[in-house]
């Protein structure tokens, strides 16, 4: 069975999302709302229900981020999961935390937490943060470069897994009659000392209910790759094409073996923009309606972040000049490497650009059978083991989803017509890691 997640981005993922007409004006910070979401997603039998976060508000040219406020109101993501959490009984709950500004204990307590109050069902993002709005509420002028942000990370990963293991399954033993609450012999303190971090200390919360919370990654660079291939159980994967998507595919399943894993031990679900409608007619005139609310300010900002390039002062309708673009990126490098390919490819006009780009993969726009075809076509070729779907205006999209995508998928044998397990490794079909200290002699 192929996977389903859905990435939430408050009123929706499109820029001009908060102005459709059924967006009402308190939703980011409601959570009725994102319970409302998450319960709809479940109806849906999604696997995941995803959050993406950025620890910053936009600091600069708010005169532009006023017309597409990208994270300039959203809820902390673990203390919205965790209200869902109770709300909700089976779907995994998924969210982002850097590795470059949150100290490895605190990521490590916030996710096993959260894994205790779900049941089973977290996942943490790693990322290393793409925007230096985020690095100056940490006391950086920019962030570090690319290199540097990976060592880190991978140093964050090695504590916050060591650290989830400080408890073996059955330490607490709660014997009254001995006055025994956990068996010392069964607790493992974590001792690191890196270039990044210097650790000595255990976690004070029992073992997550999954043995660890799945890990998901988005890295496409080569560094991105590999450190999905060494950690990840998911990774939202690329591919513009089916052809782009295979290749991702195969080229990071690929790289496992060099770190001891084998491919089943890893998901790689496609990001897909899909709006559904009754007729292509009908989804081509949704999405038509969005892209025409995008003011000019806002298209030349969003492709200026992808770009690491100021354009506000470029014509709109005319290309970008070749000769202003970096010869390399160090935020999103595999969206900023994407979008020069498609400038330096179609030469399109400013204007047209900003209309059709979404993050270098296009919106699909059909019917509930449409968008069904390409997930049975990509899955079937060995392009993906499911999808993570970005959604342009919520709750709208997503009703139109489960709707009416998921009973195709289900028709078709493709996705579950039920959960038969509980926790988030259980839907994914992911082993639950068995503790290192597991049977070993204390010291």
């Amino acid at each position: 069975m192929l996977a389903l997640a859905t990435l939430i981005e408050g009123f929706g993922t499109h820029p001009a999302a908060w102005m459709h007409p059924r967006t009402r004006r308190g939703n980011a910070t409601d959570i009725a709302f994102y319970r409302d979401l998450a319960q709809l997603a479940e109806r849906g039998k999604f696997d995941m229900f995803f959050i993406a976060d950025t620890p910053a508000a936009r600091t600069s040219n708010l005169k532009v981020w006023s017309k597409f406020p990208m994270f300039m109101n959203q809820l902390e993501p673990i203390t919205l999961l965790s209200a869902i959490a109770g709300a909700t009984t089976h779907i995994g709950l998924g969210a982002t935390c850097s590795t470059s500004f949150f100290e490895p204990y605190n990521i490590a307590r916030q996710f096993a937490s959260l894994d205790h109050i779900s049941g089973g069902r977290a996942a943490w993002n790693v990322v290393t943060s793409a925007n230096d709005f985020a690095a100056r509420n940490f006391g950086l002028d920019r962030l570090p470069p690319h290199a540097d942000r990976y060592a880190k990370a991978r140093e964050s990963m090695e504590i916050v897994n060591s650290l989830w293991d400080t408890w073996e399954d059955d330490a607490f033993v709660f014997d009254k009659e001995n006055a025994v609450y956990f068996d010392p012999g069964k607790f493992h303190h974590t001792e690191f000392n890196g270039d990044y971090f210097k650790i000595h200390g255990g976690l004070n919360v029992a073992r997550p209910p999954q043995g660890k919370p799945v890990i998901i990654q988005a890295g496409a660079s080569e560094a991105g790759k590999d450190f999905a291939a060494e950690t990840a159980e998911i990774v939202f994967g690329t591919g513009h094409t089916i052809e782009a998507a295979r290749a991702f595919y195969v080229d990071l399943k690929g790289r496992m073996a060099r770190f001891g894993r084998t491919p089943d031990e890893l998901k790689i679900l496609t990001g897909m923009s899909v709006c559904v409608g009754a007729s292509r007619q009908q989804a081509d005139e949704k999405f038509r309606m969005l892209q025409e609310l995008v003011h000019p300010d806002v298209g030349k900002a969003i492709l200026s972040f992808h770009l690491e390039v100021d354009l506000s002062d470029l014509p709109l309708d005319e290309p970008i000049p070749l000769d202003i673009l970096p010869k390399t990126g160090n935020l999103h490098k595999a969206f900023f490497d994407r979008l020069v390919k498609i400038i330096r490819e179609t030469r399109m006009t400013l204007r047209e650009l900003y209309r059709s780009y979404d993050r270098g993969t296009p919106t699909l726009c059909g019917t509930a059978s449409d968008v069904a075809d390409q997930m049975e076509e990509m899955y079937r070729s060995g392009a993906t083991d499911g999808f993570m779907l970005t959604l342009n205006a919520m709750p709208g999209d997503l009703e139109d989803v489960v709707s009416g995508v998921v009973p195709e998928l289900q028709r078709r044998g493709l996705f579950r017509t039920d959960y038969t397990g509980r926790t988030l490794r259980e839907h994914l079909g992911l082993k639950r890691p068995v503790n290192r200290y597991a049977g070993a002699v204390p010291a």
